[in-house]
């Protein structure tokens, strides 16, 4: 038999009231629909009924009170619905009413064919995937199979260890002989359901190692509780050295963010995915050996403590290339001033519009000035362009061949910056 609860939970204690009696909606549908829509609809809906003295149950202050109280409590409802079971199911309900139907219909059909072959697959004793089945963290945490969270397939494919704990979904996740076990991806799954027997006990080739041999990333604060204890390898990356061939310029620094303690060593990776790396296949790259010869070690130096061509390329380098290459596409010439001046100016101010370090204001106000620089600049192009040999009444002038004049002659005693 089917139930079909309308608008119920909305507050966390009807929450709390159909977790008492052990009532797990198999799945539920948030409507969304914009205020504005909502009372649109609402008010086409008024114009086909008789006015009364008395509000409805679906007047326009009733219903603002409603989603006020629904949009106070839905956030921490919905939050707790995804966390522990997976079955909160978002429509826009900004389509039609049959449109809705579509999709309602569509997704009860889909949940109900994996409950229907998770019970089929199960009566006949193979392994059946548990998505959409409603299953918490607490009861998977407490049916985990003999490999945890590790996915089986990889281990007795390739002896690689992935961790799944920080999958939220159980997509990936299979029961078999009662136990839950959680694969890396939809292709270790599928040969899991066809033949599981295989990846687990007693034929499965290899037993997940013991705890304190499985690979534990180290947070920052946790890197820095085991001190005095020093990193392996002097701190470079085992990873990048072994793939390099352990090859002299594969010795690289790792990056303390990226941090593993094994077999109560500790080891620093390069980035994430060489992480990811040790992580999964750790007998390949604790055991090394450093050479005889390391690079020398990098020591900070201060800017300012560089000669001055040092601080020069360091600091301004980037900035004054670039603002030569413009100064070199642009050409300026500023009226009454030479080449020369103008182009130092004009490198001035990009400097001061694209400083990276300075602050919002002063870069848009040399932008604004370098704009004003340029404009006047090309006066000379444009008077150039437009004066003749012979004189000319204003009619026959270009609309704004005077104004141009008069602002050119006005820069000659001014000071550009």
């Amino acid at each position: 038999v089917s139930v079909i609860i309308d608008g119920y939970p909305v507050t966390k204690h009807q929450v709390s009231l159909l977790e008492a009696e052990s009532i797990i909606p198999l799945i539920i549908f948030e409507l969304d629909v914009p205020s504005k829509e909502i009372f649109k609809r609402l008010l086409l809906e008024k114009k086909k009924e008789q006015s009364l003295p008395y509000p409805l149950h679906n007047s326009s202050q009733i219903i603002a009170v409603k989603k006020s109280k629904y949009h106070k409590n839905i956030v921490e409802i919905k939050q707790y619905y995804q966390e522990q079971h997976q079955n909160w199911y978002v429509i826009d309900g900004f389509h039609s009413k049959w449109w809705v139907w579509n999709e309602v219909i569509t997704n009860v059909k889909m949940v109900n064919r994996y409950m229907q072959t998770y019970l089929e697959r199960i009566k006949e004793g193979k392994a059946a995937c548990i998505d959409k089945l409603c299953i918490t963290p607490q009861e998977l945490i407490s049916r985990l199979g003999e490999f945890g969270q590790f996915c089986p397939v990889s281990l007795a494919e390739s002896y690689e260890l992935v961790d799944c704990s920080e999958m939220e979904t159980l997509e990936f996740a299979a029961e078999f002989r009662g136990h839950y076990y959680k694969m890396g991806s939809r292709e270790k799954l599928n040969k899991f359901l066809e033949n599981p027997t295989l990846y687990v006990p007693p034929l499965a080739p290899h037993p997940l190692p013991s705890a304190d041999m499985i690979p534990k990333r180290l947070t920052l604060s946790e890197l820095k509780k085991r001190f005095p204890k020093c990193a392996e390898l002097h701190g470079y990356c085992p990873v990048t050295y072994q793939d390099g061939n352990q090859r002299y310029e594969a010795l690289v620094p790792g990056n303390i963010k990226y941090a593993i303690e094994y077999r109560d060593r500790i080891y620093i990776c390069e980035n994430s995915e060489k992480l990811e790396k040790f992580l999964r296949t750790p007998l390949k790259y604790w055991n090394q050996k450093l050479p005889y010869k390391l690079p020398p070690l990098k020591e900070p130096i201060h800017l300012t403590s560089l000669p001055l061509p040092g601080y020069l390329e360091q600091g301004i380098a980037t900035s004054l290339i670039k603002a030569m290459n413009a100064v070199g596409c642009l050409k300026p010439k500023f009226p009454f001033l030479s080449i020369k001046k103008s182009a130092l100016l004009y490198i001035a101010f990009h400097l001061k519009a694209f400083n990276p370090k300075g602050s919002e204001y002063t870069r848009k106000k040399y932008k604004k000035k370098m704009e004003q620089f340029v404009e006047r600049c090309e006066l000379i192009t444009y008077l150039s362009a437009h004066m003749t040999r012979k004189y000319k009444e204003p009619q026959f002038r270009a609309i704004d061949f005077d104004h141009k004049l008069q602002t050119f002659l006005s820069l000659r005693n001014i000071d550009p910056v």
